[in-house]
């Protein structure tokens, strides 16, 4: 592959003979519905500058609205009963499967569920997450339970699924890294919501706006089954639309893809692999006869039944890029009393090098960045336009030097906004001075990927990071006001038990200075510099015929001394049922407790624990992201003396 040479117009086209077309970007579930997301405003910002007319639909928040309402949930109802009584009917003549008798067991389950307190329930829970209740951290619990109590009850209707509101771990029975499994799935009315989701949100949208082109942004695994269901319903309703799909996910895929030629006769028409932005402008150029297909960068194509894949590859000048475009979004309909954007000042990670990460799939070439001031004058103009004062930022891992004139230029320009990002420990961030300008530039949270507190386990993974290192940064942000959130896992190939208990003595020894903790187990994600070369770390990668779009793999230790797959994950559960009250929350997005800490304008907030953690001893006074972490549910029955169980909740996935 050839990197294109392609020169790009910084302010778009001027051709008044070229070509204008209608297209409609879709963002699929699931997603945390706090905020948009950045793929679909960058997207819309390089079309309409080049004249095109652009309709961008988050149907991600649209979904979890309709989802909570009276209409959806009584229709909800009527699906419960018309099953059963079919399934009452085949009991009769004694005609039940075992798994008819399951479902029949599942839908019985809701009988005693009043579908209009139901709703009356959802219904206020969106008042309060929307509103200044927001701020009554029981309310808000109260908010988030009732939210988790509707997705049980949807649940019901499309057994087997499993419908999650926190975590985004939605389960439809069908596994995402077999492609015959996803074709199936696509037509599922039993079990496939989205479906119903496409029907309702998405088909009468298309018939109303009559666009030429529509673009499908598959930036995480929980959004595949949802975004293909769209795109081959769409295919069928409207076939003269042109329907392009892209995102990191559909990037991962790039070598799958092109082998199940249903997907590109039956799902979609084209795919966009790696940046999208001026990938699509070319896309739109090519379907207009202006450009040879064979010229569009970035582009997977179907033609005389064979997919065609273009060698030439398009990185974007990250200076050259419009400020997102977020015109259109329903930014008053996310489940947060505020607006918050997401902005994003640098492609790929800076530093790159971790063994264990494939993050930077989604670029062909890695890190690049905007200069400071750049950085601060579009957040200023993002701010002005859209009254928001409230930004995550969206990078990989945010660079210190960029994080200090950023922070500079916040402050000197008196900016005035509240922020959050991911960042790396660094033993260039070691003067407390760095972090108490992050926090007078309005730095709320912060996520840390420590993944191990064993140096010898963190070379391994070409972190380089030091001990002393990161229990100076946790501890000088803590006392600055910073909210510290520190992921972990354990299992890295090579690490010993008594590496992994390390990493636990020393969570449990600095949580005076972590807010919030992840502890998860090691996974063999298929892109990473590991998987590519197993001999070297000492593992043997499993592959399975079945799985022909795998993420991911199973593998196994060559020499018997570190920590297997299942012996880490029991480590985690362990984890998590003795040592994890300090951490056990109640509010569990990151955007909320963003906000949360916003509000208070401190990093002491006992009142989003749940029990007694967080007030047995002080925390320092004085910001969270992506990723996942665990929140505590009491027992259900109100006599139990027993701990509460932890489960799993998604805060956000990886870029």
């Amino acid at each position: 592959m050839t990197e294109s040479l392609i020169e790009i117009e910084r302010s778009g086209s001027t051709d008044k003979s070229r070509r204008i077309f209608k297209t409609m970007l879709l963002f699929p579930p699931e997603w945390v519905p706090t905020a948009p997301y950045l793929a679909l405003p960058s997207l819309t910002a390089v079309l309409r500058s080049y004249g095109h007319e652009v309709i961008q639909k988050d149907v991600n928040i649209e979904m979890y609205d309709w989802f909570f309402s009276d209409t959806f949930l009584i229709w909800v109802k009527l699906r419960i009963d018309q099953q059963r009584r079919g399934l009452n009917e085949r009991e009769a003549r004694n005609e039940l499967t075992d798994f008819e008798r399951d479902r029949l067991a599942c839908l019985a389950s809701q009988d005693a569920i009043d579908v209009m307190e139901l709703a009356e329930r959802a219904i206020e829970a969106k008042v309060i997450v929307r509103g200044e209740a927001f701020y009554d951290a029981e309310k808000l619990e109260w908010a988030l339970k009732t939210f988790r109590d509707v997705m049980q009850f949807i649940s019901a209707a499309y057994f087997p699924a499993s419908l999650v509101f926190y975590p985004m771990e939605s389960n439809l029975g069908y596994r995402s890294g077999v492609s015959t499994e996803v074709l199936a799935c696509l037509d599922d009315d039993l079990v496939n919501v989205y479906r119903d989701v496409c029907r309702q949100l998405v088909l009468p949208a298309i018939q109303k706006e009559q666009p030429e082109v529509i673009g499908v942004s598959v930036g995480t695994q929980m959004q595949l089954l949802a975004g293909m269901t769209f795109c081959k319903m769409i295919k069928e309703e409207f076939p003269d639309i042109h329907v392009t799909v892209g995102g990191n996910v559909i990037t991962r895929l790039k070598d799958d893809l092109p082998k199940r030629k249903e997907f590109f006769t039956q799902v979609f028409d084209s795919a966009i692999l790696y940046e999208g932005e001026h990938a699509l402008v070319w896309l739109l150029e090519a379907l207009a006869g202006e450009r040879d297909w064979e010229k569009v960068p970035n582009l997977m194509w179907h033609q005389g039944g064979e997919v065609r894949v273009n060698d030439e590859i398009y990185t974007e000048k990250t200076t050259a890029l419009p400020l997102p475009d977020f015109e259109g979004l329903p930014l008053d309909t996310y489940f947060v009393p505020v607006r918050i954007l997401p902005y994003l000042a640098t492609r790929g990670c800076y530093w790159g090098r971790c063994t264990f990460c494939d993050h930077g799939q989604g670029y062909f070439d890695q890190y690049r960045g905007k200069p400071a001031h750049d950085v601060v004058r579009e957040i200023k103009a993002l701010k002005e336009k859209y009254q928001a004062e409230h930004f995550l930022f969206s990078d990989e891992s945010y660079p210190p030097a960029l994080l200090k004139k950023v922070s500079q230029l916040l402050i000197e320009e008196q900016v005035g906004i509240k922020w959050t990002t991911l960042i790396r420990f660094e033993e260039s961030l070691q003067d407390p001075e760095i972090w108490k300008q992050a926090v007078q530039a309005g730095c709320c949270t912060l996520y840390y990927g420590m993944e191990s507190a064993n140096e010898r386990v963190l070379e391994l993974m070409d972190k380089h990071a030091k001990k002393a290192v990161i229990e100076n940064n946790l501890r000088e942000a803590a006392k600055a006001g910073i909210w510290n959130h520190v992921m972990a896992f354990y299992g890295f190939p090579g690490e010993t038990r008594d590496e992994a208990e390390e990493t636990r003595e020393f969570l449990l020894e600095n949580k005076r200075y972590i807010h919030s903790v992840e502890l998860f187990y090691f996974v063999a994600y298929r892109h990473t510099p590991m998987v590519r070369n197993p001999d070297k770390f000492g593992i043997t990668i499993h592959k399975q015929e079945e799985y022909d779009m795998p993420l991911d793999y199973y593998y196994t230790l060559k020499e018997p001394g570190g920590i297997t797959c299942l012996e880490a994950m029991q480590l985690a559960e362990e984890f998590y049922q003795k040592d994890f009250e300090p951490w056990a929350v109640r509010v569990n997005a990151r955007e909320h407790v963003f906000l949360y800490i916003s509000k208070f304008g401190t990093n002491y907030l006992p009142q989003i624990y749940a029990m007694k953690a967080g007030q047995d001893e002080p925390r320092t006074d004085g910001v969270q992201g992506l990723i996942t972490w665990p929140v505590s549910h009491a027992p259900s029955d109100k006599n139990s003396k027993g701990e509460p169980g932890m489960s799993r909740v998604v805060s956000h996935a990886a870029p």
